[in-house]
């Protein structure tokens, strides 16, 4: 087939494609509007590419009509050539549509369920609708399914009715997480109500289907993100134990992920530790470190959490108590990550300083922590995760120093 040029003015600046359907940004640079919304939102940018200048969080993509008809005929034009003509691209939904779908939604219950269909549908088309669904209320209207599937509990049947309608709920649950919901809208969930929204997606996490829970812990980890330290400090205890449950029942990879995110983002603040620990989380992350097929984010999270509940004594004794606690940590040292051998040698450091009685120094030799530790000195590892693997065999160079697995060359650092 003969090559043919295409018009530059045709391509867009960021995917340097044909532009099916361009718009132009406030600065006066026409983009395909596929890349720009991506650039804009899923990208969390607020310049134009082009220019650099700062474009504003609710700046309007005005269609290019002129432009894409122009394509569009050279398109018919060149057909011969096996080019396709552009289809006319829909025209983005507006807010005024929205609201009105939200009104109708609020007067009729039997609309309830139509419009939720509806607001997934204009979600999935493109990265301005779930902007304009955002501006026009539709999170508090989606937020809203999730709180009233709680009061469902005050009647006698309320657990029934609320299996009942999980379908709706897991309907608003997940178009929530799909909106990819801006900074300030989440914080207004955390807030919002009171704080009751945290409290109503820990019950529909404790009650809810797996598909339910996998998306209300997919939201409490975005939510949770971007909250105030005085509303992680007050996170209850409640939310830690059904957080842990969705790790242990493995509901999906995705939602296993957020959880162990979630703990990571809450453990360091107030009592969280022991909210953590007392919810079980220790025993449970450690038999998913026994998992052989654990990926390599997953062990880093997992022994960033170990680590964080470690910080505390009922860690520590919680990660003595299970029979391969030790263990396992030693061995993910210089086989996972450097990430993960930081973290692993950390937890050992604490076990070593604060919770070390004979009988963990007898365990520690004869499963073979001191010498991986001997080794962590050996081998081409960060100086950081040296230093403390140096610092935890000089604490204890009296209860180690006849060992047989401490190379000779090393024994100049236990003290005489």
């Amino acid at each position: 087939m003969e090559e043919i040029d295409v018009p530059t003015f045709f391509l867009c600046p960021i995917s340097l494609a044909i532009m099916k359907d361009p718009v132009t940004v406030p600065t006066g640079i026409t983009y395909d509007r596929e890349s720009i919304e991506k650039w804009l939102f899923a990208g969390k940018n607020n310049t134009c590419p082009m220019t650099k200048q700062v474009l504003s969080s609710e700046c309007e993509l005005t269609p290019n009509h002129t432009l894409r008809r122009l394509i569009q005929s050279w398109c018919t034009l060149n057909a011969s050539y096996g080019i396709e003509r552009i289809p006319t691209p829909k025209p983005p939904i507006n807010k005024a549509q929205i609201t009105k779908l939200l009104n109708e939604a609020a007067r009729s219950p039997q609309m309830q369920i139509k419009c939720l269909k509806k607001l997934r549908s204009i979600a999935a088309e493109n990265e301005t609708n779930k902007r304009c669904l955002e501006s026009a209320g539709a999170v508090e209207f989606l937020a809203s399914f999730v709180t009233n599937s709680n009061a469902m509990e005050e009647s006698p049947e309320g657990f029934d009715n609320l299996h009942e309608s999980s379908r709706p709920v897991d309907e608003a649950l997940s178009i929530l997480c799909n909106l990819k919901i801006s900074e300030l809208g989440l914080k207004s969930l955390v807030m919002g109500r009171n704080g009751t929204f945290v409290d109503s997606l820990t019950q529909i996490m404790q009650r809810g289907t797996y598909e339910s829970r996998a998306y209300a812990v997919l939201l409490l980890k975005s939510m949770l993100e971007v909250a105030e330290p005085m509303q992680l400090i007050s996170l209850r205890q409640e939310l830690f134990v059904e957080v842990i449950q969705v790790l242990h029942d493995h509901i999906s990879q995705q939602a296993s992920k957020s959880a162990l995110e979630l703990l990571v983002n809450t453990c360091p603040w107030g009592r969280n530790r022991i909210k953590g620990v007392e919810a079980g989380a220790v025993s449970i992350l450690i038999d998913l470190l026994l998992d052989s097929s654990l990926e390599r984010r997953a062990s880093e999270m997992i022994l960033t959490v170990l680590d964080l509940l470690c910080q505390c004594a009922e860690g520590r004794a919680e990660l003595l108590k299970h029979g391969a606690g030790l263990a396992i940590v030693s061995k993910k040292i210089l086989r996972v990550s450097q990430v993960a051998s930081e973290r692993a040698v950390r937890i050992l450091l604490s076990i070593s300083k604060f919770s070390a009685t004979n009988s963990v120094l007898q365990e520690m030799l004869q499963i073979g922590v001191v010498a991986k530790l001997c080794l962590v000195l050996q081998v081409d590892n960060s100086t950081k995760t040296k230093d403390k693997a140096r610092e935890v065999l000089k604490l204890h160079a009296r209860a180690w120093k006849n060992s047989p697995c401490v190379p000779e060359n090393l024994l100049s650092l236990f003290p005489a």
